[in-house]
């Protein structure tokens, strides 16, 4: 089919909604559209369905086209790929949410946890003071500052195997505390 042909086409259905030249330009198009979707992996029905949303927006957007910027079966073909895209989004089927599975967060402690959390952070802290002050100033670096060992040892100026053996001396004597606590 000539371009020319095609191009005169689309702009009688553009400008004047023509319904014989919209027919003329459906016959041309149709079956090669039809096969491209079934080609992409569409069967029979479903690419008839996708081709007739495809025509439509052809008709309703044929104002839309610029045949400086490409072919009618370029643009046609490009509405029919996106229109089958969007089949496949609206088929795609969404996981089934379970609500009876779903459980909100409990955002306030109950009393008896803060009492639980309570006695652990004094042992904690009890803990805390029998331990060498050196050891302790790496320990709260560490955990309450969140920094790495190569960290704490440049703060403190220290080479990092004195840092590694301070805390692994404060984590037993921390251990052997709790456990005599429990």
């Amino acid at each position: 089919m000539d371009e020319q042909r095609l191009n005169h086409l689309m702009r009688q259905v553009a400008q004047n909604l023509d319904r014989a030249a919209f027919a003329e330009l459906f016959d041309i198009l149709a079956p090669r559209v039809k096969a491209s979707l079934m080609k992409a992996g569409l069967d029979s029905a479903t690419a008839d369905d996708v081709l007739q949303d495809a025509m439509i927006s052809v008709w309703t957007k044929a104002g839309l086209f610029d045949p400086a910027r490409g072919g009618v079966f370029s643009w046609v073909f490009t509405i029919a790929r996106n229109a089958r895209i969007d089949r496949a989004r609206r088929a795609k089927p969404l996981a089934p949410l379970d609500l009876m599975d779903w459980e909100p967060a409990d955002e306030a402690d109950t009393s008896e946890e803060q009492m639980v959390k309570a006695s652990e952070t004094e042992i904690l802290r009890q803990a805390l003071l029998t331990i060498a002050p050196e050891q302790k100033e790496i320990i709260e670096l560490a955990f309450v500052q969140e920094l790495t060992q190569a960290e704490i040892a440049s703060r403190l100026g220290l080479p990092l195997g004195t840092v590694k053996s301070r805390m692994r001396l404060a984590y037993a004597h921390l251990k052997k505390f709790l456990e005599q606590k429990s």
